[in-house]
Order: C-alpha cells, then structure tokens, then sequence
C-alpha cells in the first residue's frame, strides 16, 4: 500500500485510522472476557462513575458529541444491559444510571483505558507532530468559525464548479 493514497480524502483515512485502533482496543476487551462491547461505551461509563447519574445531554455535552449521538448510545447501551434510565428528582428528567453489570466490569475497562492511553501516548511520540496537539488545535478553530463556513468560503474559490452547485455551497442558514 502506499505511505499515502491518492484520491483519498483526508477525512476518510483519519476515520480509517481510528477504526483500526478501536478495533484493535476492542480486540483487548475481548481478551478481558468483555464482549458484546463497544469501545466508545467505556467514554460514557467513566462519565458517569466520575459524575454521578446524570442526563443524556449532560454526556453529550462534556464528551463533545450530539445530544441525538449520545441518545443512540445510551439506547444501544442499555439494549445490552449496561445502564438503565431512571426519573430524576423533578420527574420529567431521565438520568443515566450504571447496572450492576457495568460496575462488575468497572476494574477490567479501568485497566483497558489505562493501557490504551499509555499506548496512544507512545504512539504519538513516534509521530512528527502531537496528534493531541493537533486535535486541541483543530477543536479551537473550528469553535472559532465552523467547518461549514470554511466549505462556504472554498466554494467560491475553488475552479470548475457549477454555479448552481456554487450557490447551494455558499447560502447559510
């Protein structure tokens, strides 16, 4: 394969990466004897462990993600026994609470992210600039004016487009 494909858009080969590597971390919890596991759902345990039973919207927002993302989680983790929503104090929240099963494999999934972080931090020392640094970079310009804006803004450089397709790129709203 070559050091970098032609054609291939960046997007495209950074999801291919991180898929490699949450195989490879699923890999691990299947030799801890977890499965029927996502490596994603170890995020949302440690969250709440860390917070207490707290809201879907809570989650999403400390983890960066859509409130509808995090839904499909949490539905998808507790189809598989993992957490379980029960009535907060004012009776119209839904709070996410861990089941016995998920505090069982609390010490194993400790472990895990506790090796793949060193493992991600030995990776990145191999690399010539701090993948970390990058995404804290990439998360603040994005914050500073989003991605779409700056697809908007190619739009009206980029040659070869046609106008009806330029036009649609570059309404907002």
């Amino acid at each position: 394969m070559p050091d970098t494909p032609v054609g291939i858009p960046l997007g495209v080969r950074v999801r291919a990466v991180l898929d490699r590597m949450d195989a490879d971390v699923a890999r691990v919890l299947d030799d801890l004897g977890i499965t029927d596991y996502r490596p994603n759902f170890s995020a949302v345990i440690r969250f709440v462990v860390e917070n207490g039973d707290v809201t879907i919207r809570d989650v999403a927002r400390g983890m960066g993600l859509t409130h509808s993302a995090m839904s499909q989680r949490v539905a998808e983790m507790r189809r598989r026994g993992l957490v379980e929503l029960v009535t907060g104090s004012d009776g119209r929240e839904r709070l996410i609470r861990l089941t016995d099963t998920a505090r069982a494999l609390q010490p194993a999934l400790d472990a895990e992210w506790r090796t793949t972080a060193a493992a991600f931090d030995a990776l990145n020392a191999e690399l010539t600039a701090s993948l970390r640094q990058i995404v804290d970079e990439m998360e603040a310009a994005l914050d500073r004016r989003s991605f779409r804006d700056r697809i908007a803004d190619a739009a009206t450089t980029v040659d070869g487009i046609d106008p009806e397709h330029r036009a649609a790129m570059t309404r907002r709203g």
